[in-house]
């Protein structure tokens, strides 16, 4: 065996040489690294092998046997997958690393006009027959460039593998945390091509074959290029470092260009790294608030639990918390939301084009993606507050593999409650804490797995003889697996829970205890195949599992009057399979055309009633009730759900893109509150609730000016609805075991405009966004007592038309800004009296049609002062301080109206959450 350089006499040999037939061997490789099945190989052969030690490294190992098979056959799987070729020449075996060895030149080579520095022959098809001495490809892997800047060849050099472009792929991390960067544009110095970094920090480029200068670029990391010499398909990874610069603040964007790119139509990115300037209640950096102030995001009013979307109702909105469905997002009645800012990564909001992949509400999908730990050193970031602290640590477990993050936050905000302009609150109090664990191991350049935990507690007693207790618990474990280049898989394993429980006890003897649980498990695996450059597939199946205790309340001593009662469990099973694909017509025009198939059948065990139907659903009117045993199909539901979106550049700054999406939803909230409550529950579609279904239509146009620095959009859309849920006035929804008899099942609309005007950079920064909107909804029945409204639409209870806000952050320094967040919305409806009459000696009140009437609108303007430390770059932290004023104006908004009847007489009362400037200091580090 001779380990030595290339042997230079190789290229001056008789040409009869390379027309003798390979030796045929017979030989047993038994799981042997490549280098030891070569020299294996070698005695078996009788032939001398040349190769240098250092290609071997970390290449494959060799499992497999031969019975008089030809040696270069053997030789061939060998360097299957790996950039090394052979030549086989007068009983030798000669191992090149990505050089080609030709047999013939082409015609006028040694022409002194001919290219001699050119990489890649690759015009061979008029060839001298005469000249067969074998010439060696020119290797640029060696060579530099520059700033000693090696070249890096990409695929495999082949004589046959002419063809192209090529696709190489690649992943962008920083280079201190081992973080994916996303947003990252990788482009080719000198052509008009690039390519963006996905969630994942991936990217793809197809090119010819040839030698190319590949540029990433940022804000916010420092460039970095490579030189590479291209001779197929194959990767090539990024690490880049952030840059000193100091990075605009309140900006809310994901690439440049990625609002007039993205096929898809009403999608909303933001980055909870850049929105620390926003003034919020409080200091608190929420990501979920930073949503409201975009255009289709509200809330039902200051301090509400849950989120409407396009006029949808909360419980129409998919929250994910890496893949697991967080219930109520909410802490400290809705003030704040349940997610840590320090450990939150990417949130994306869609709310007019939805994914195939996700399925089971009506109105948006809200992912939020935890960031993935530093693998490099141990890092943290934590802030104080006037009512929370929040605490993130990251510790590398085995350096560059993996890593653990770990956050928690809680709050001491009892004397907040004493500020609020409403006794009893005044005399509450309320406590909350989050904690999320995330550990992420990088197996090897094919497979990486993640684990996330997620815990959160809500206890708080409005009276002194009430303690109201709420918690959701998330576990998301998930497997992702490279096959190769153009395929990638991942495997999600949830678990999801949302509880609560009202204990309540006084001197008297009505102390009872009341819980109520929701789990929900969910497998899912999904697939991304790039099939071509016009064709990205996207598929996968999800199969989810309900579990529903509706509730039981038992007495906390034997001298209570409260008796045991106990609602059946419900089950409910989801399953579904779906299909997309980006298709890239041309240029201009592309399409995501998605296809999603959803079934859901209402498992036992339990019983049903059946009600006569001609006749309101009532108690009165069963005519059946039927057992289900246990895992029983008690009915089955299911439909098809598909999405389609297009975008066509009407010119490179102006596109118009439109979509259509159908959704089912399963899984109802009840609430008979205007607001959600953390006391509400939520019910299985069975025999008498069908699912609610949805059908929106978007248009939009999207334009970016002034070099990519101003962004503008204008987003119609409309959507129907049916089956949408609503009640009975006066409905009793707790512990009913009939709940039917309660509830209302009719048709909803909601249909708007929105506008965003955003400044990406600059001195002054931010976004002005405005929508108008309405919702909507009809509950008509041939049956009077389930007729509202006379059967027409009226307004939602979240009807809100007019929505504006302003959000901007203006700097003085490289580290004095001032910042500013306005917000203007149209009063909710409400049901106001209008009369009264006396009957039998008794007056009443007589009510307007419901929703008829209007509360005062809303308005807020919040001022805030961000001071950053000095930008040393050797110092153990770097700190921030953020000053602000929440309801600067001490506007005295109401959150909710109503009214009392005082000796003969109606009264209106309303009630506000915050009523007078709120000023708070917090003081955030990161080390």
């Amino acid at each position: 065996m001779k380990n030595t350089a290339l042997i230079v006499f190789m290229f001056f040999i008789i040409t009869s040489i390379f027309g003798q037939e390979p030796p045929t061997v017979t030989i047993n490789f038994d799981n042997l690294p490549l280098k030891e099945a070569l020299i294996k190989l070698e005695t078996e052969s009788g032939y001398q092998f040349y190769f240098q030690e250092d290609w071997f490294k970390e290449l494959k190992s060799i499992d497999k046997n031969y019975q008089k098979t030809p040696l270069n056959e053997i030789l061939e799987f060998l360097f299957e997958g790996t950039n090394l070729n052979f030549l086989i020449y007068n009983n030798a075996v000669i191992v090149t690393k990505n050089s080609l060895v030709y047999t013939q030149l082409p015609n006028n080579y040694f022409n002194e006009d001919r290219e001699t520095d050119k990489a890649v022959v690759s015009d061979m098809e008029e060839t001298d027959p005469d000249l067969e001495a074998p010439v060696l490809q020119k290797d640029y892997s060696s060579q530099s460039q520059g700033a000693n800047k090696k070249f890096i060849t990409i695929g495999k050099a082949n004589i046959k593998n002419t063809q192209g472009p090529f696709e190489i792929t690649g992943s962008v991390t920083d280079g201190i945390t081992k973080r994916p960067v996303q947003d990252i544009v990788v482009s080719v110095k000198g052509r008009n091509t690039n390519a963006v970094t996905d969630d994942n920090g991936t990217y793809t480029l197809k090119l010819p074959k040839g030698t190319y200068v590949l540029v990433t670029k940022s804000l916010g990391f420092e460039n970095t290029s490579q030189n590479i010499v291209v001779y197929g398909n194959g990767t090539l990874d990024f690490e880049v470092q952030e840059s000193l610069t100091q990075l605009q603040e309140i900006v809310i964007e994901s690439n440049k260009d990625d609002n007039i790119k993205e096929t898809m139509i009403g999608i909303t990115s933001i980055d909870v790294k850049e929105i620390k300037t926003i003034p919020l209640i409080l200091g608190e950096r929420d990501v979920l608030k930073v949503a409201t102030t975009m255009p289709g995001v509200k809330t039902a009013g200051e301090g509400a639990l849950g989120y409407n979307v396009r006029g949808g109702k909360t419980d129409q909105n998919l929250i994910l918390f890496d893949n697991a469905v967080m219930y109520n997002p909410s802490h400290f009645f809705g003030i704040f939301s349940a997610i840590n800012p320090f450990a939150t990564g990417n949130v994306k909001i869609y709310k007019g084009s939805i994914p195939a992949e996700f399925g089971g509400r009506l109105s948006s999908v809200i992912d939020i993606e935890t960031k993935e730990s530093n693998t490099e050193k141990f890092s943290g970031e934590a802030s104080i507050g006037p009512v929370t602290g929040n605490l993130t640590l990251e510790t590398p477990i085995v350096k560059d593999k993996s890593s653990l993050m770990m956050g928690v936050r809680a709050t001491y905000s009892d004397w907040l409650l004493k500020m609020v302009d409403e006794e009893s609150v005044k005399n509450s109090e309320a406590s909350f804490y989050d904690a999320v664990v995330k550990y992420n191991h990088q197996i090897n350049e094919n497979n990486d797995v993640k684990a996330t935990m997620y815990l959160s507690n809500d206890q708080f007693s409005i009276t002194s003889d009430s303690i109201f207790e709420y918690k959701n618990r998330l576990a998301s474990l998930e497997w992702n697996h490279r096959f190769n280049d153009k395929n990638r898989g991942t495997f999600h394993l949830v678990n999801s829970q949302y509880k609560f429980n009202v204990s309540y006890e006084n001197e008297f003897d009505g102390n009872f205890d009341y819980d109520y649980t929701i789990n929900e498990s969910q497998l899912k695996f999904n697939m991304k195949y790039l099939f071509s450059k016009a064709h990205k597939f996207d598929y996968g199946v999800s199969t989810k599992l309900y579990a529903v205790e509706p509730g039981q309340i038992k007495p906390l001593d034997e001298n209570s009057t409260i008796e045991f009662k106990s609602i059946e469990k419900e089950q409910g099973l989801e399953s579904a399979v779906y299909f997309s694909d980006l298709f890239e017509v041309n240029e201009k025009l592309s399409f995501d055309i998605g296809l999603r198939y959803s079934i859901y059948a209402s498992l036992g065990s339990g019983t049903q009633n059946r009600y006569a139907p001609d006749q309101p659903i009532s108690d009165e009117s069963v005519v059946e009730t039927i057992s289900y045993g246990s895992n029983e199909v008690i009915e089955t539901y299911s439909g098809f759900e598909p999405r389609v979106s297009f975008r066509y550049f009407l010119s490179p700054s102006l596109s118009l893109k439109g979509g259509y999406n159908r959704t089912i939803q399963y899984i109802h909230l009840l609430s008979s509150n205007t607001t959600m409550s953390p006391v509400d529950t939520w019910k299985l579609s069975d025999l008498n609730i069908k699912p609610q279904r949805a059908q929106q239509f978007s248009l939009g146009l999207f334009k970016n000016f002034g070099n990519d620095v101003y962004e503008a959009s204008i987003d119609t859309y409309y959507k129907k609805m049916d089956d949408i849920l609503d009640f009975k006035i006066g409905a009793e929804l707790n512990l009913n075991e009939n709940i039917e008899t309660e509830v209302l099942q009719g048709e909803g609309r909601a249909y708007g405009i929105e506008f965003l005007l955003k400044k990406k950079s600059g001195q002054l920064n931010g976004w002005i966004g405005y929508s108008y909107s309405r919702s909507e909804i009809k509950l008509d029945s041939e049956f009077l007592t389930e007729r509202v409204n006379n059967g027409e639409f009226f307004a939602s209870n979240y009807d809100r038309p007019h929505d504006f806000n302003v959000v901007s952050n203006f700097r003085l320094t490289k580290r004095y800004s001032i910042s500013m967040n306005f917000n203007y919305q149209t009063g909710r409806p409400i049901t106001y009296p209008v009369g009264k009459f006396i009957f039998n000696g008794t007056e009443q009140v007589i009510y307007s049609d419901r929703n008829a009437e209007r509360i005062p609108d809303y308005y807020r303007l919040d001022l805030g002062v961000n001071i950053e430390g000095n930008h040393k770059i050797k110092k153990f932290a770097h700190s921030f301080w953020n000053i602000s004023v929440y309801n600067v104006l001490g506007r005295n908004n109401p959150y909710s109206v109503f009214f009392v009847n005082e000796q003969g007489s109606i009264k209106a009362y309303k009630t506000s959450i915050f009523a007078v400037p709120i000023p708070t200091i917090t003081y955030n580090f990161k080390f």
